[in-house]
């Protein structure tokens, strides 16, 4: 089963979690300045996004930048995959493609732990992505488990490309942040995105 056909409530019951929802988690993060590539970028694409309205064209023109954007920051030192299988658990149902998987590693050519941060990608709905994101959340901690490491936390995103919601999963505890935050606020995202790149683990 993909991990697109998680719901919010399914995933819920299937994995026993605790929903916390009135949280501001992240009002202490500071903004990253985005360079003048990203922001040009940004300027010129944002339009495009708009007139297509599909969530290939956001994925490419928007989101993927940003992945980039954030890479660039640790100096090519972590790794970004963008729609590739991610096959961890399939009796589970945590089995399919990701929209985008962010890993504290800088091998690229194959997903390796940890893998910290999932980005799902949808065209106009955020609450449509986050069953399917906290899915994806639960299969990178357990992949990261399979590997000998715990984080505290395994970070997720539900995008639009110009609306963000940022998720926290610790233990079967899922967080979701009660702000959403907007393509305008780029160095508030960077700032989010790159702080969920700072491992803290037990090997």
């Amino acid at each position: 089963m993909p991990y697109s056909a998680f719901s919010f409530n399914k995933v819920k019951k299937d994995f026993n979690l605790t929903v916390v929802e009135n949280q501001d988690l992240f009002s202490d993060v500071q903004g990253v300045a985005a360079t003048d590539y990203l922001t040009m970028t940004l300027l010129e694409h944002l339009p495009l996004v708009t007139a297509i309205n599909t969530e290939k064209a956001r994925s490419e023109l928007v989101i993927m930048p940003v992945m980039i954007e954030v890479r660039r920051h640790f100096k090519y030192q972590i790794s970004v995959f963008s729609g590739s299988e991610f096959n961890v658990d399939a009796e589970k149902g945590l089995e399919g493609r990701c929209d985008f998987i962010l890993s504290y590693s800088p091998e690229q050519y194959e997903i390796t732990s940890p893998v910290m941060t999932i980005v799902e990608a949808k065209n106009e709905s955020i609450k449509s992505g986050l069953g399917q994101c906290i899915a994806t959340m639960i299969a990178a901690q357990l992949f990261n488990q399979r590997q000998g490491i715990v984080l505290d936390y395994i970070y997720g995103a539900v995008t639009t490309g110009t609306d963000w919601k940022f998720l926290k999963l610790c233990e079967r505890t899922i967080f979701i942040d009660k702000n959403d935050y907007f393509i305008k606020e780029i160095e508030k995202i960077l700032g989010i995105l790159t702080m969920t790149l700072t491992p803290t683990s037990e090997s």
